[in-house]
């Protein structure tokens, strides 16, 4: 059996993978309590710039929808080669930013406030893996799962629609 998306659908199908993709990096940080470095929250952008893009893509006429795949796909290997570079500091094959640290940044308040969040606030360093599944770290899995989104937005651009299945 074979399901045939057309552009709308391969477009929205791309968000709902975009979608579960940052809602499971948001699970990893709220739930488990991993906190993202900030290579880690970079690599959220293109997601942040790509979910609206397909929306907004697949309401447009099937023109403007192959259009706004093809600038999915280009977002989604950036995501991939930023994905790449977090994971070759992780292994130690590039350095990382200076300035790597934790994702929870200080808010404004009393000195006594400022103390408190210091003691309670853990360093996270681009360098270290909090998590690894299969040997990848999630800067690892973001590189596969961007690829698959470019090459999903990619097909469908070209195929006017995409073909699931036999």
């Amino acid at each position: 059996m074979s399901l045939r998306l057309n552009l709308r659908q391969a477009a929205l199908a791309v968000v709902l993978g975009a979608a579960a993709t940052i809602g499971g990096a948001l699970v990893f940080e709220h739930v488990f309590g991993y906190v993202p470095c900030k290579l880690c929250l970079i690599q959220r952008n293109p997601y942040y710039i790509a979910m609206p893009l397909g929306l907004v893509a697949a309401f447009l006429p099937p023109r403007w929808t192959r259009v706004g795949l093809w600038l999915i796909a280009l977002i989604f290997l950036v995501s991939a080669g930023l994905g790449a570079y977090h994971s070759g500091v992780e292994w130690g094959f590039f350095a990382g930013p200076s300035d790597c640290g934790g994702g929870a940044g200080a808010g404004a308040g009393n000195v006594g406030d400022f103390l408190n969040q210091l003691q309670n606030t853990r360093v996270v360093s681009c360098t270290e893996a909090a998590w690894r599944f299969l040997g990848l770290s999630l800067a690892g899995w973001n590189v596969l799962i961007s690829l698959a989104l470019a090459a999903f937005a990619a097909k469908a651009a070209v195929d006017k629609g995409l073909a699931i299945g036999r």
